[in-house]
C-alpha cells in the first residue's frame, strides 16, 4: 500500500494530515491562517481560508514540476541584406508561436504567479526532432508555412529557430494562493471540491476542480494539469438551482446539493468534455428533510440529509450516474467524504470525531460499520497509552459486553479488534458540557445527564463475528490536580444503576464466556489540557488516501490502559478455534468407530471387486538413448465398499534382462492425449509430476483402433474414479489442442483461491468428441467453436462422441462433423547466372521442397494428411493467399533464406519460395451443430456470473473474410440464434472479444485495435468504432475482454494489459506489458487470465503450447504477479469465459497460526 495522506480541519480551521502508515495527526505548520475545508488529490491539497480565497499545497517530490514556454524567431531572405527580420506584409509575425497566427515575443512572456520562477534566460533550441542544427539553431524551409531542415539549399527562401525558457514551481509543501483572475470573482467561495484525475488517458496529470460561492453559483477551473497545478481561469457552469455543496469523484461522478434540499446530479462528463453537459435533478432520501451533504466516489454516492442520517445511493455507476435508488445507513453524521478505491470518513454528529467505514469493498460498497479514527495530534501533551490522563481528559470511555468472534479477515468485517480499538457498534460520546468551550474551571462541575449513544448499533452478519460496546451510564469527575486512585464500580447492564464497590484489582476475565457486568472507573479531567485533548473536527478529506480493504492502519489504537483492555478482552484466539475444532473431530470420529463397532459380524452387501485389462504396447522410453519398446501395459481397476472406484497402470518392461515396471494411479491421470504421429498410433498420459516435467508417458498401439479402445476405457476409468460423469458443466474450462482435439476440465471453486489457488497441472481435462480450432463459452452454458474451415458450431448438451461409444458417450445429441483443412508445403528456389531460379540451391540451403521452417523435407509426393482420419479431397495447387503477397505465378521473393518476402523481384532477390496447399478432410462425430451459412474466423460471448438471466445474449463473430457480425436471438434455449446483423467497419477484422456492461473490443488485421461505443441491450450493435493506439512498434493479433480488464496478444508474442480502463471511460489509457511468450489469452468473467504460451521449459523437455494461469489477480492487483504451468504442450487455445465460480474467501489469520494444522502446500509458483 503507497503511503498516502488523509486531511483534515478542526473546529479553530487548523489543518491536519493523517499518514496511512503514521499513528497521529500531524499539524500543517505553514498554514498562516484558518481553513474552512480541504479537498484533496493524490499529489496536491486545495482549500478555502478564512479570508476567502484558495490555496494550493502541491506535495514535494523528486522530479520538479517545470514548464517549457518557447516562440520561434522568423526571418526571411532578400537580395540585399540576406536573412533577415524584413518580413512580407503576408508573412507571419517575426517573433510568434509554431503556427506564426500569435505574436510572441520573449518579452511578453510572463510569471503566471508568484509561486513560479525562471529557472535561466532564453536560448536557442539546436535540435530539430532529436537531430542536431546548425549552431544557432536555424531551419530553413522554401516558405511559410512548409517542412523545415536543418540544411540550407539554394531555394531556402524563410528559416525560423526555437527559443526556449523554463520555469518552475517552487511553491512545494506549502499553503500558496491561487491568484485572483483579472476580472474578479462577484463572490466568495463556500464550498470546493477536486476530483477527474482518472477521466483523461493524457498523463499530464488534467485534474477538475469544482467550487461553490457563497451566492449559491457553481464554477469550474480550467486548465489544471502537471505542469499547471494552479490552473488558468474559472468558468461559470450553469444551474437548474442554488447550491450550497459539491463534490467531484476521480473519474466522472459529480453530484451538488440544492438549497432546497434536493441533489443534482451532472451528466455527460467524459475526457472530451470534462465539465459535462447538463443536471439531472434527484430527490432527497427524505422528502421531508433535505439534504445537507453529499460525497461521491468511482461507483459510490454518500448523502447526510438535515437530521444527521446517513443514506447510500445504490446503482451507481458512469452509465447511470443518477443511480437507483437510496438505502438508509447506521450512524448520525454532519459531513462525509469518498476517498480513492470508494473508501469513506465522516465527521460524527455527537463528539465531532472522525470516523473510517470499515469493510468497504468492490463487491460491498456500502461498508459493513464505522470505526473511530483514534489518534493523537502532534501537538497534544499527553497522548501515551500508559496513562490513562489522557482518556480522563477526552470525557469518555468505552466499555460493554465482548462475544467471541470468529475469525474474519478485515475486508468481510471488523477484524479481531486488538487492545484498545474503538468499535463504533453502541458508543458513548462525551457530554456535550464537556466541550471546548466550557470554562478552564468547569472540571470540577458534575456531567450528571447520562452518557447516550447517537449511532445504534449495526448488525453482523452471523458467523462473521461481532463487537457490541456499551456505554456507561454515568461519568463522575474530580477536582484533584493528579491522577485519583481508580475507583471501581458496579454497573448493572439490566437496570443500569451504579454501585460503588471497594478499590481493587480488575477481575480476571478472559475465561469466561460472557460478563453480566463491567467494570468502570472514575475518570478525571486535566486542568490546563481538558478541552483539547478531544479534538473537535469540522471537515475531513479522503481523496488523495489511498486505502484498500485489506490494508493495516493504525488509525484505531485508543489509548487505553493496557491492562484494563486485556482483562476486559474476551475475544477468540485462534489458538482456541483450533483446539475446539480438534475436539470436536475426535468426539465425531470416536463416536463413528464406536457405532460401526456394533456392526463388524454383518457381511458387506456390496463386496470390492477387481478386474484387469492387459495388452501388448510400445514405450518411449524415458531414459537416453530415448527409443520405443516393446511393453506389458495392464490397467487394475477395483471397486470399494460404497461403490467407488480407482485403479492403476502397470508398464512392464525389461531392461538388463531384468524385469522391471513403472506405475501411476487412475486417480492421479490428469489427461490422455492422442498425439500427432506419422508413423505410430500414439497417445499421452500425463500426471502432475509428468506436466512439471514436459514428459508424458507416450504409449504407441499397434492400430489406430486399438489406441481408441484403450483411450476411451481409461478415460472413462480416470472420470469414475473422481466422480465425474455426464455433459461438461456450464462452468467448465475449454481448451483445443493444435491437432483439433477437444477438452473440457471442470474447475472447482479453489482455482482461483487467493493466496493459495489449485495449481494448474492437478486439473483433470477429458476430451469431448469433435474438432474444431476455436471454441468460446460462458456461464450460461452457451458454448461455440470453429472449424479449420471455418464452419461455425454450436454446443448441443451431450458428451461424448468421436471414438467415444456406449456408457462413455450419450445416445442423443451427437451429431456427425466434418472438418476441412489445408496442408501447406513450399517450394524453394535459388538464383545463378547460368540458369536463373532453379531447385540448385546452396550446400547450407533449406531443402527445395520443405515446410515452412525449411527444416523439414516435405514434398508432394510424400507429404500424407495430418493423421489417418484425414484424407485428401483435392490436388495439390498454388496458394497466392500468402502474407506479403506473390507474382503471377505464385512465387515470393527475399535476399536470402529465411528472410522477409514479399512478391515482386528486385535486383537483390537471389531466393524465392511459393506454397502449395492441398485440402484434406475429416469425418467425425461429437456434441456440435452446424449453424450455416456464413463461414466465420473468430466468435465471443459476453461472459456473465453464475446465476445472471441475460436474454438475449450477446455473441460477437468475424467472418472469413473480416466483417464484423453480431449474432441475434441467442439465449440458453436458443444458444444457436436466429440470424445475424452486420456491423460496418472501415477496415476487415481479425479478432474481437465482448466483456462485461457489453464492452466490444476488436483487432483489425492491420494489427491495430478498435472499441466499438454505446453497445448496450437496446443497441446491441453500437454506434462507432473508436481506434485505441497499439503498443509502440507492435502489431496485435488476439483479444480478450472481462469483467474490468481489456488483455491483447501481438504477434511478436507479447501480452500487454490496457490500463485506465472504467466504466466512464472503457477504451483505457495505455498498454503495459505483462509478459512475452505468449500465443493466445483468455480472461473471464472475474477477470482470471488464462494463456497459452508459446514455449515452457521443463525439468526433462521444452514443451511449445502451454496452459498457464496467471496468479495474484485480485480487483486491486488485475495484472496478477506470477504464471502458473499447466498442461502443455500442444495445445492451441483456451477459454475460461464460462467459469464464473467465486473463489472461497481463505482466512490468512488461521492460517498463519502456528497451533492450527498447516495447510496444503501448493507447487511453488514459477515466476515469469
Amino acid at each position: 500500500m503507497p503511503v498516502s495522506l488523509l486531511w483534515a480541519v478542526d473546529a479553530y480551521g487548523r489543518v491536519y494530515c493523517l499518514s496511512t502508515v503514521g499513528q497521529q495527526w500531524e499539524q500543517s505548520r505553514n498554514a498562516q491562517m484558518e481553513f474552512k475545508r480541504v479537498t484533496a488529490a493524490h499529489l496536491c491539497c486545495w482549500g478555502i481560508a478564512c479570508d476567502n480565497n484558495i490555496y494550493l499545497n502541491v506535495h514535494a517530490s523528486d522530479l520538479p514540476i517545470r514548464y517549457q514556454e518557447h516562440t520561434f524567431e522568423n526571418q526571411r531572405w532578400n537580395p540585399v541584406d540576406g536573412f533577415s527580420d524584413r518580413l512580407l506584409l503576408s508573412d507571419r509575425w517575426q517573433w510568434s508561436d509554431i503556427t506564426g497566427l500569435q505574436h510572441q515575443h520573449l518579452d511578453s512572456f510572463q510569471l503566471p504567479s508568484s509561486n513560479w520562477e525562471w529557472e535561466g534566460d532564453w536560448y536557442v533550441d539546436e535540435n530539430l526532432e532529436g537531430e542536431p542544427t546548425e549552431k544557432e539553431g536555424w531551419t530553413y524551409a522554401m516558405d511559410f508555412p512548409a517542412t523545415y531542415t536543418k540544411e540550407k539549399k539554394w531555394n531556402s527562401c524563410v528559416r525560423r529557430r526555437r527559443w526556449l525558457r523554463y520555469r518552475r514551481y517552487n511553491a512545494m509543501d506549502t499553503w500558496a494562493k491561487i491568484p485572483p483572475q483579472q476580472a474578479a470573482l462577484p463572490d466568495p467561495f463556500s464550498d470546493l471540491s477536486c476530483g477527474g484525475w482518472e477521466i483523461s488517458e493524457d498523463p499530464s496529470g488534467q485534474q477538475s476542480l469544482w467550487a461553490v460561492s457563497l451566492q449559491g453559483k457553481v464554477w469550474f477551473r480550467e486548465g489544471i494539469s502537471h505542469h499547471n497545478p494552479e490552473g488558468s481561469s474559472w468558468v461559470e457552469v450553469p444551474l437548474p438551482g442554488e447550491v450550497v455543496q459539491i463534490s467531484c469523484g476521480p473519474v466522472d461522478l459529480v453530484w451538488a446539493v440544492l438549497w432546497e434540499g434536493q441533489l443534482i446530479a451532472r451528466e455527460g462528463i467524459s475526457r472530451d468534455c470534462s465539465r459535462g453537459t447538463s443536471w439531472a435533478v434527484v430527490e432527497s432520501p427524505n422528502p421531508e428533510v433535505g439534504a445537507i451533504h453529499v460525497a461521491v466516489g468511482i461507483n459510490v454516492v454518500w448523502a447526510v440529509t438535515k437530521d444527521n442520517k446517513v443514506w447510500f445511493r445504490r446503482g451507481v455507476n458512469s452509465h447511470n450516474p443518477c443511480g437507483s435508488g437510496w438505502i438508509s445507513m447506521v450512524g448520525e453524521m454532519i459531513m462525509i467524504n469518498v476517498g480513492l478505491n470508494d473508501q469513506v470518513w465522516a465527521i460524527g454528529c455527537e463528539d465531532r470525531g472522525v470516523y473510517f467505514r470499515q469493510g468497504v469493498t468492490s463487491s460491498e460498497l456500502s461498508g459493513k460499520t464505522w470505526k473511530a479514527i483514534s489518534v493523537p495530534r502532534d501537538g497534544d501533551r499527553s497522548h501515551s497509552s500508559a496513562s490513562t490522563n489522557s482518556l480522563h481528559s477526552a470525557g469518555c470511555f468505552f466499555s460493554g459486553e465482548v462475544r467471541a468472534p470468529s475469525v474474519v479477515s478485515d475486508a468481510e468485517s471488523d477484524r479481531e479488534n486488538p487492545a484498545g480499538d474503538a468499535v463504533i457498534s453502541n458508543v458513548a460520546f462525551p457530554c456535550p458540557d464537556t466541550s471546548v468551550d466550557a470554562p478552564k474551571n468547569a472540571s470540577s462541575e458534575l456531567c450528571t445527564e447520562p452518557l447516550k449513544s447517537h449511532i445504534p448499533k449495526e448488525e453482523v452478519i452471523p458467523g462473521e463475528g461481532e463487537v457490541d460496546v456499551l456505554s456507561s451510564d454515568a461519568i463522575t469527575y474530580t477536582q484533584s490536580g493528579g491522577p485519583p486512585d481508580l475507583q471501581w464500580s458496579n454497573v448493572d447492564l439490566e437496570e443500569a444503576q451504579i454501585q460503588h464497590v471497594r478499590t481493587g484489582a480488575v477481575p480476571d476475565l478472559t475465561d469466561s464466556c460472557s460478563l453480566t457486568s463491567v467494570a468502570t472507573f472514575t475518570l478525571a479531567m486535566e486542568d490546563q489540557y481538558g478541552a483539547d485533548e478531544h479534538p473537535l473536527w469540522a471537515w475531513v478529506s479522503g481523496g488523495g488516501c489511498s486505502v484498500e480493504c485489506h490494508s493495516q492502519l493504525n488509525w484505531f489504537n485508543c489509548s487505553l490502559n493496557t491492562s484494563v483492555l486485556q482483562s476486559m478482552s474476551l475475544s477468540v484466539s485462534p489458538a482456541q478455534t483450533a483446539a475446539w475444532r480438534k475436539q470436536i473431530f475426535e468426539q465425531l470420529s470416536e463416536r463413528s468407530k464406536r457405532e460401526m463397532d456394533n456392526f463388524r459380524h454383518y457381511e458387506q452387501a456390496i463386496e470390492q471387486s477387481v478386474w484387469v485389462k492387459k495388452g501388448p504396447l510400445q514405450w518411449w522410453r524415458d531414459w537416453k538413448p530415448h527409443k520405443w519398446i516393446d511393453v506389458h501395459f495392464a490397467l487394475e481397476q477395483f471397486s470399494g465398499a460404497e461403490g467407488d472406484k480407482d485403479g492403476i497402470l502397470f508398464i512392464y518392461y525389461n531392461y538388463n534382462e531384468e524385469k522391471k515396471y513403472l506405475h501411476a494411479f487412475i486417480n492421479e491421470v490428469t489427461i490422455l492425449v492422442p498425439v500427432l504421429n506419422d508413423s505410430k498410433h500414439t497417445f499421452a498420459i500425463y500426471t502432475p509430476e509428468r506436466i512439471k516435467q514436459r514428459w508424458p508417458i507416450r504409449l504407441a498401439a499397434a492400430t489406430e483402433l486399438e489406441m481408441y479402445d484403450w483411450l476411451a476405457l481409461l478415460s472413462v476409468c480416470c472420470s469414475d474414479s473422481r466422480g465425474i460423469h455426464g455433459p461438461p458443466s456450464k462452468q467448465a474450462i475449454w481448451s483445443i489442442t493444435c491437432k483439433g482435439d477437444i477438452f473440457v476440465s471442470e474447475p472447482s471453486s479453489a482455482l482461483e483461491a487467493m493466496p493459495y489457488p489449485t495449481p494448474c497441472d492437478q486439473m483433470f481435462w477429458r476430451q469431448v468428441g469433435g474438432h474444431l480450432r476455436l471454441v468460446d463459452c460462458n456461464s450460461l452454458g452457451i458454448v461455440w467453436g470453429i472449424g479449420y474451415d471455418h464452419t461455425a458450431w454450436v454446443y448441443s448438451g451431450g458428451y461424448g462422441g468421436g471414438f467415444f461409444q456406449g456408457l462413455a458417450s450419450s445416445t442423443d445429441n451427437i451429431y456427425t462433423q466434418t472438418d476441412v483443412k489445408s496442408v501447406h508445403i513450399y517450394e524453394n528456389q535459388r538464383w545463378n547466372p547460368v540458369t536463373g531460379y532453379s531447385n540448385r540451391g546452396l550446400p547450407t540451403d533449406r531443402y527445395m521442397w520443405s515446410d515452412a521452417s525449411g527444416y523439414h523435407e516435405c514434398t508432394r509426393a510424400g507429404t500424407k494428411p495430418p493423421s489417418p482420419q484425414w484424407t485428401w479431397v483435392s490436388d495439390w495447387a498454388v496458394d497466392y493467399s500468402v502474407s506479403g503477397g506473390t507474382d503471377r505465378e505464385g512465387w515470393q521473393y527475399a535476399a536470402d533464406f529465411p528472410a522477409s518476402y514479399h512478391g515482386f523481384k528486385t535486383i537483390k532477390d537471389f531466393v524465392r519460395r511459393r506454397r502449395w496447399a492441398r485440402k484434406c478432410k475429416l469425418t467425425t462425430t461429437g456434441p456440435w451443430q452446424e449453424i450455416p451459412p456464413i463461414p466465420l474466423s473468430d466468435v465471443t460471448i459476453l461472459p456473465c456470473a453464475v446465476h445472471s438471466s441475460m436474454d438475449p445474449v450477446p455473441l460477437w463473430a468475424i467472418s472469413d473474410k473480416g466483417d464484423v457480425l453480431c449474432r441475434l436471438g441467442v439465449t440458453p434455449l436458443t444458444p444457436a440464434g436466429t440470424s445475424w446483423l452486420h456491423v460496418g467497419t472501415d477496415q476487415p477484422f481479425k479478432s474481437i472479444s465482448v466483456g462485461a456492461a457489453s464492452q466490444v473490443w476488436g483487432i483489425a488485421r492491420d494489427g491495430s485495435a478498435f472499441y466499438r461505443g454505446s453497445v448496450s441491450a437496446q443497441s446491441s450493435a453500437g454506434d462507432c468504432w473508436y481506434h485505441i493506439p497499439s503498443p509502440a512498434k507492435q502489431k496485435l493479433k488476439q483479444v480478450s475482454v472481462g469483467k474490468t480488464s481489456v488483455y491483447t496478444v501481438d504477434e511478436n508474442g507479447n501480452l500487454w494489459y490496457r490500463l485506465g480502463v472504467t466504466p466512464s471511460y472503457p477504451q483505457g489509457s495505455s498498454w503495459e506489458h505483462i509478459s512475452n511468450n505468449v500465443r493466445k489469452v483468455s480472461v473471464g468473467p472475474l477477470d482470471q487470465v488464462w494463456i497459452i504460451a508459446d514455449k515452457v521449459q521443463g525439468s526433462h523437455s521444452l514443451s511449445c503450447g502451454t496452459v498457464c494461469h496467471r496468479l495474484g489477480v485480485q480487483p486491486m492487483e488485475p495484472k496478477g504477479q506470477s504464471w502458473d504451468y499447466g498442461i502443455g504442450g500442444g495445445w492451441d487455445h483456451i477459454t475460461v469465459r464460462g467459469n464464473s465460480m467465486e473463489p472461497p474467501h481463505i482466512r490468512l489469520s488461521s492460517m498463519t497460526d502456528p497451533s492450527l494444522a498447516a495447510p496444503h502446500t501448493p507447487l511453488p509458483a514459477r515466476s515469469t
